[in-house]
C-alpha cells in the first residue's frame, strides 16, 4: 500500500497526472471516500494527462461518462445510486473493463464483480485542515 498526502485540489490533480503514466487498457480503479474527498478531482488530473482536463463532468446522474482520446478510452463511473452489483450488470458495466481504463467512484458497491486485479484508492479528508487529503493506494 502506498500513501500520499495532498494539501490542495491542485496537488491532487498533479499526483493523479503522474499516476496516469502507468495506467493501461484494462485497468480498473476503485475510488473510495466521502463526498468532497477528492475523487472527481483525481479523475480530472488523470484526464489532464491525456489532454482532456476541460472535459470532466461528474457522472452522478448518468452513471458513466466516456472520454476518448487518441491513445486510450477512459470510463468514469459513479455507482453511488446503485443498490448492488446486479444493477451494475444490468447496465452492462462489466463490459467496459476491457475496453479502456475504468474509474469507479463508490466502487465498493460493486467490488464483488470487479476483475481479480484492480487498484483501490481511498481518499480521506483531514478534519483539522480543510484542503488536506490522505490518499491510500492499494493494488489488489
Amino acid at each position: 500500500m502506498r500513501k500520499y498526502v495532498s494539501n490542495s485540489e491542485e496537488e491532487t490533480k498533479v499526483f493523479a497526472k503522474t499516476f496516469a503514466k502507468d495506467l493501461k487498457k484494462g485497468d480498473v480503479i476503485v475510488l473510495s471516500g466521502d463526498l468532497g474527498s477528492g475523487k472527481t478531482k483525481f479523475v480530472e488530473g488523470i484526464l489532464s494527462y491525456y489532454g482532456m482536463e476541460n472535459e470532466i463532468s461528474s457522472p452522478t446522474f448518468t452513471i458513466v461518462n466516456e472520454y476518448r482520446c487518441d491513445t486510450e478510452n477512459i470510463y468514469h463511473f459513479d455507482v453511488y445510486r446503485l443498490e448492488n452489483s446486479d444493477e451494475f450488470y444490468a447496465i452492462g458495466g462489466e463490459e467496459y473493463f476491457q475496453k479502456g481504463i475504468c474509474f469507479i467512484e463508490w466502487g465498493e458497491i460493486v467490488e464483488d464483480i470487479l476483475p481479480k486485479h484492480y487498484i483501490k484508492i481511498k481518499f480521506s479528508r483531514n478534519l483539522d485542515e480543510e484542503n488536506k487529503r490522505e490518499i491510500e493506494i492499494d493494488y489488489k
